[in-house]
Formats: structure tokens, C-alpha cells, sequence
């Protein structure tokens, strides 16, 4: 996450509320087609942290191919202004609409970087995974992007390069930042109303933990390009008020240790459901043009 140095900020506890979306008609979670990856090879590449930017870089890029995103799919987008390139895996649908799905992966030079981002990016090869084992009518777009931690220049440069048609004709982008502190937590102020619904249903039909803390007073995040484009957005974290006291982001506590590997195994089984559930989301209305 892009910290915001203020001292004395709070984040806020919420109570999830979306009770007026309806989610009738779709499906149940036993329902849906999607594989879960094992939880020795999620920890294994949350385990691949180690080395600067630049290798953090090509180990997604392999992490995504070791996962079956051939070299048609798996590609490099150079990015203005930024040293590595956004890392882009496409899962092809039947249909034109598009769901993204999209974590950073460089990290600030104090401590390991494993909390904010590893945590989020290395569970994008193991997502591909779970959605690529049936036909989508949606095309998954996965995004590793560069330099977040520097004014969230590869998401911001990812929006820029799409066209009107690329941002009509897409219906959520699902961001995945600072995971595994705890149990999963959505920034609800900041994420879409049916997105966050439907994240909270599974949840319960799952019986996986899911709460919501806003953290815009101490925090940005990659989402927010999307939201200024109308792209329906939802951020996933786990950032508590306990564990921002405890000062681990941007700092040396900022290592593996850090990782409650349990919460964070519950965290993709959860987004393994929620990314294959989308699929099954009506198309979002457009209320106008983008700019």
C-alpha cells in the first residue's frame, strides 16, 4: 500500500453494509467451477520474496508461467516513468467483457516487502489457476504492477493505455493489497457496492471470516485509477488498527513473520470462490461515457 505518513489517523471498523444489493438467482458457492491450488504450493510462492524490484519482476513473470500462462498470454507492459514493467497474464473468455485482477509487486527498501505486496501478487499466478479450470464467458486479466509504492504509476499508466472501449466493456477490477496480517478485510468505503455484496456472500456461504476497515486515512491503493474511470472496484487487505500500531508496513517488521499463513490461505480460498462467482455477475450498467 502507498502510505500516508500521519501520525495519530484511525482506520475504521465497519460493519458490512450492503444488504440492499440482491444477489437472487445466482448461484450457490458449490455451484461454481474454479480450482483451488494447495496450500504448500500458495505458501511456496509467498515464500519467493526475496531480491529487489527487478527480480521480484521476473519472478511473478515465472510464477505465471509455471501456473500454464503460455507466452501468447503472458506479456510485459513497459511503463513511463518506472523502472520494471506491469506483468500482465490473460485468461481468454468466450464473451467481450473483462474482469481484472490486479496486485503490486515492488515493495520500499526497509523490510522484506512480503506484507505489502508479496502477500497480494504472489496469489495472482495461484487465482489464474483457479479461474483458467473452466470457460469463462468473462477474459481475467491478471496485473502485476510496477511501482505502486511510488505514486501507484503502473496502475495509473494500465488505465491510461485503455481504451474507451477496454473501460466500457469492463465490469470489476478486484485489488489485492496487504494480505494475511489477519483475517480478510475489505476497504468498503472504497469498493463497489455488489462487488463488496458479493464478496460478503460467499464469505458467509463459505463460512470464511470477512469484515470490512476502511484505511483511506492512511493508505492509497491501486483501485482507486479504476474508480476515477467508473470501473466498479473492490480492494482486499487485511490491514486492522492493531497491526497498523504495530508500524509493520515500510518498515523492517515487514517480513514473512509478519504472515499468518492460516488467514492467508482463508483469504485465496475466498478470492478463488469470489474471482470464479464474477463470472456469474449481470454486465454493469453504463451511466455514461468515460473521459
Amino acid at each position: 500500500m502507498k502510505t500516508i505518513w500521519t501520525s495519530n489517523l484511525r482506520l475504521a471498523a465497519m460493519v458490512l453494509t450492503t444488504s440492499l444489493v440482491t444477489l437472487d438467482g445466482l448461484p450457490l458457492p458449490e455451484a461454481l467451477r474454479y480450482r483451488t491450488v494447495p496450500e504448500n504450493v500458495v505458501e511456496a510462492r509467498l515464500m519467493e520474496f526475496a531480491g529487489d524490484n527487478q527480480r521480484r519482476e521476473a519472478t511473478l513473470k515465472r510464477l505465471f508461467a509455471e501456473a500454464g500462462c503460455d507466452r501468447e498470454r503472458l506479456t510485459e507492459q513497459p511503463v513511463k516513468g518506472a523502472k520494471q514493467p506491469n506483468v500482465i497474464c490473460v485468461s481468454p473468455g468466450k464473451g467481450q467483457r473483462t474482469i481484472l485482477v490486479g496486485a503490486h509487486f515492488d515493495h520500499v527498501p526497509e523490510g522484506d516487502g512480503v506484507v505489502d505486496n508479496w502477500s497480494g501478487a504472489s496469489l495472482l499466478p495461484s487465482l489464474y489457476q483457479s479461474v483458467k479450470a473452466a470457460e469463462r464467458e468473462h477474459t481475467y486479466v491478471f496485473i502485476g504492477f510496477a511501482a505502486e509504492e511510488e505514486g501507484e504509476i503502473g496502475s495509473r499508466f494500465y488505465v491510461h493505455e485503455m481504451s474507451k472501449d477496454a473501460i466500457r466493456l469492463t465490469d470489476a477490477m478486484v485489488n489485492l493489497d496487504t494480505v494475511g496480517l489477519g483475517p480478510t478485510l475489505v476497504w468498503e468505503s472504497h469498493s463497489d457496492k455488489l462487488l463488496t455484496k458479493a464478496l460478503s456472500y460467499l464469505a458467509k456461504r463459505l463460512g470464511l471470516p470477512l469484515d470490512a476497515v476502511n484505511v483511506e486515512s492512511v493508505c492509497s491503493s491501486d483501485s482507486e485509477q479504476f474508480a476515477e474511470k467508473k470501473i466498479p472496484r473492490i480492494t482486499v487487505h487485511s490491514l486492522n488498527q492493531q497491526d497498523w500500531e504495530k508500524g509493520i508496513l515500510h518498515s523492517p517488521k515487514d517480513r514473512l513473520s509478519a504472515i499468518k499463513f492460516d488467514d492467508y490461505y482463508r483469504t485465496y480460498r475466498l478470492l478463488a470462490a469470489y474471482v470464479a462467482f464474477l463470472d456469474e455477475l449481470p454486465p454493469r450498467p453504463i451511466a455514461s461515457e468515460p473521459r
